[in-house]
């Protein structure tokens, strides 16, 4: 075998154990992620801790899509990730049932609390006038 071929033989399953490492370890910070993601959907915690809550006003409207929701919320900074919010949603029982309305909501509260209260039944006042 001449010189040339080893060294091009040589390169070439350099190449290739280059290519596959680097497939590797991508296919393990993606599926690192994945799981990250995932785990945080069912373990989120509230942004602030309950005697550091800060509360926040905000306005549903009913064109308002779960994405929009999403980043409001995140602007306001009730929840950390306006995406991780969408898959909350999509996955909880409150999909399709926010309201329109203005919320009071605050830091302290997780995204499985606010969405309990933008979904729930109106309440009727039972004071009597006098």
């Amino acid at each position: 075998m001449s010189a040339n071929k080893i060294v091009l033989k040589i390169v070439s399953i350099s190449f290739s154990i280059l290519i596959l490492s680097l497939l590797a370890v991508g296919l393990y910070q993606g599926g690192k992620a994945a799981y990250g993601f995932g785990y945080r959907v069912f373990t989120e915690p509230a942004v602030d801790l309950p005697e550091e809550g800060e509360d926040k006003v905000i306005q549903v409207t009913a064109q308002m899509s779960d994405k929009e929701l999403g980043d409001l919320l995140e602007k306001k900074g009730l929840i950390r990730d306006a995406n991780l919010f969408v898959v909350q949603l999509k996955l909880s029982s409150y999909a399709k049932k926010i309201k329109e309305g203005n919320y009071t909501l605050s830091t302290s509260m997780t995204a499985y609390e606010m969405m309990q209260i933008m979904s729930a039944e109106e309440v009727e006042s039972t004071e009597t006038e006098e």
